[in-house]
């Protein structure tokens, strides 16, 4: 075919509106392209499954980290090292306490040493200088005992302690009476025979009343051994009939 001819059907063509346009050509694929791509999808992909030093971390890291914020924060351990607390407690009794509580007579409190008690019966620390007893009186509060034989009372109100006092003790074997002063708790312990209370403390700076800034704790559970594991009971309802003092209650 001549250049005329070719010419012509090239016109022809194009006055029946239709354009012309060049095919493009297909491409070309590079298996050398193809195989680099597909080596790094691969290696990311095996990066991204990678259980690196930092996961390591994170994965021991925040279980660790939540325990010690609980511990610091939350909660306490302790060991009973004495019988002051029988029944109770027995020695070896592992006490779980909670660091945030609202106090009441009743509750088991762990504090610390008010004015060097444990020099006079070390065996009844239980761990870092600290003391566990029950909170009998709170501020403002008269506890008296007339003697052996007599119960406690509180602001002239007698209270039955059998449900926590050691079977066979007696609430005191000696008479006292206590006026508990602003931001003090007066304590005792379940087995008054053998607790150097706060009975027995009246000639110190505090006048054997504990420091309200000094309670760390009010006894949550026993956790071990397994055979004593169990909630305690802060017996509140011992106290239930007890008038408010006038001076008001502890925060």
């Amino acid at each position: 075919m001549d250049d005329d001819a070719r010419d012509s059907r090239t016109f022809q063509v194009a006055d029946h509106g239709v354009a012309l346009s060049p095919v493009p050509p297909a491409p070309i694929r590079s298996s050398r392209s193809s195989r680099a791509k597909h080596a790094d999808s691969a290696a990311a992909r095996t990066g991204d499954d990678r259980f690196t030093l930092r996961d390591f971390a994170i994965w021991c890291g925040t279980p660790i980290l939540i325990v010690l914020l609980v511990r610091i924060f939350l909660v306490g351990f302790y060991e009973i090292p004495s019988r002051s607390m029988m029944d109770t407690f027995v020695p070896g009794d592992r006490v779980m306490t909670s660091k945030i509580f609202n106090l009441q007579r009743g509750d088991v409190v762990v504090f610390k040493d008010p004015n060097n008690w444990l020099n006079e019966e070390r065996s009844n620390a239980i761990g870092g200088g600290f003391l566990i007893k029950r909170l009998i009186g709170m501020p403002g509060d008269v506890v008296e005992c007339k003697g052996a034989g007599q119960p406690i009372t509180i602001n002239g109100v007698e209270i039955d302690e059998s449900s926590y006092i050691r079977p066979g003790v007696e609430p005191s074997a000696f008479p006292f009476s206590v006026t508990v002063t602003e931001g003090h708790v007066f304590v005792m312990g379940d087995n008054r025979s053998n607790s150097a209370d706060s009975r027995y403390h009246q000639n110190d700076n505090d006048h054997g009343l504990v420091p309200i800034d000094d309670v760390v704790g009010t006894g949550l559970a026993i956790y071990w051994p397994i055979n004593h594991i169990g909630l305690l009971a802060s017996h509140h309802d011992v106290f239930k009939d007890v008038p408010d003092a006038s001076s008001g209650s502890a925060s």
